[in-house]
């Protein structure tokens, strides 16, 4: 029996470090940067009985359609100060990873050559490459991908982007990703956050968001890939099988240790669901008129199963979830698979 919700026994806020200021700081000053915008979904908040539910879209984030541009473009200005000779970046990706570094590296003037799983879906294959990323589709998984990644960045010249691992660029990448949340912190006042977790490094950025201000979060993670749970409940990383999931940005097997003592320490729980809890949390955003994909849309349906189902009840208890809870809901990315986008979100009985 799949057990849907856990409640880390073992969080310690005191102990997860302060996120640190100095990428917000790096970001305020790029061509085009603004805040992202956080929505209110006051129906939704009356549906379920809480005071407010708020959805901070990253949907369009420095010209591209996912939150990952944050930790990329830190990550390659922290390597380029120590390394200035790096001319090729690399990098492992589900997808927008890898196009948020491609993005970035010809920003900056830099050759990108960006891995990806055989199970990557072919537009997201070609935003990197569009990006001016050569593009190199791995047979095997995700972690297979990284692999390739880690050997290809030890070749003269070359640097390896990793959102994942214990390197310095993966430990940037979470600093990256605190700007997300200093910007949240100035938009409203919330008592809970729900975060998407992959690899866990935006997960262990809001983790020390919500150290910081008093906050519990949330994980919510695909069922077929729930790698931070399998953690929490070792104590340690641990790898779990990944069958494959529509949540790509999610399909991870094993969280990054950069990230793993804030999640170990400030996670205060975690949360799975279905493919198809994700697609209808996909539908019921767009019919507010948020076009959020599948990885963006899990918390949303993790707040649903938090607030409904009697398996959540210990967790609903542990975050203090309630009448008067104001909840933010991280919504990570766009629509970065426009067709099957589009055929999720069609109305019942439309054309396919």
């Amino acid at each position: 029996m799949r057990v849907r919700a856990l409640v880390n026994s073992a969080v310690a806020p005191d102990a997860v470090p302060r996120p640190s200021a100095e990428a917000a700081a790096f970001h305020a000053a790029l061509p085009g940067y603004a805040p992202t915008p956080v929505r209110e979904l006051p129906s939704l908040a009356a549906e379920l009985g809480l005071r407010a539910v708020a959805v901070k879209d990253e949907s369009s984030r420095l010209g591209l359609p996912a939150f990952k541009v944050l930790g990329a473009s830190w990550a390659v200005e922290r390597a380029l100060r120590e390394r200035p000779d790096v001319g090729t970046i690399v990098a492992a990706s589900a997808g927008n990873h890898g196009r948020a570094v491609a993005h970035v590296a010809a920003l900056r003037g830099l050759r990108c050559r960006v891995f990806l799983p055989a199970r990557s879906v072919v537009a997201r294959r070609e935003a990197i490459a569009a990006e001016g990323a050569e593009v190199v589709v791995v047979d095997g998984t995700y972690e297979d991908a990284v692999a390739c990644a880690m050997r290809e960045g030890e070749r003269p010249g070359a640097l390896e982007l990793a959102d994942v691992g214990e390197s310095g660029p993966a430990r940037w990448v979470v600093d990256g990703y605190a700007t997300l949340f200093a910007e949240a912190a100035a938009q409203g006042t919330f008592d809970l956050v729900v975060v998407p977790v992959g690899v866990g490094s935006l997960a262990a950025a809001a983790a020390r968001f919500g150290a910081q201000a008093g906050i519990p979060v949330v994980g919510a993670e695909p069922a077929a890939a729930a790698c931070l749970r399998a953690s929490l409940r070792a104590g340690a990383p641990a790898e779990v099988p990944t069958p494959g999931t529509t949540m790509a940005g999610l399909d991870c097997a094993e969280v990054s240790r950069a990230a793993w003592p804030a999640l170990r320490d400030g996670i205060h729980g975690t949360l799975t669901v279905t493919d198809g809890e994700a697609h209808a949390a996909m539908r019921e955003l767009a019919a507010a008129g948020l076009r959020i994909g599948d990885s963006g849309a899990a918390p949303l349906a993790a707040l649903r199963a938090l607030v409904a189902d009697p398996e959540a009840g210990a967790l609903r208890s542990a975050v203090g979830l309630g009448a008067e809870s104001r909840v933010l809901l991280v919504a990570t990315e766009g629509p970065t698979d426009p067709d099957a986008y589009a055929r999720i979100v069609a109305p019942v009985g439309a054309p396919g």
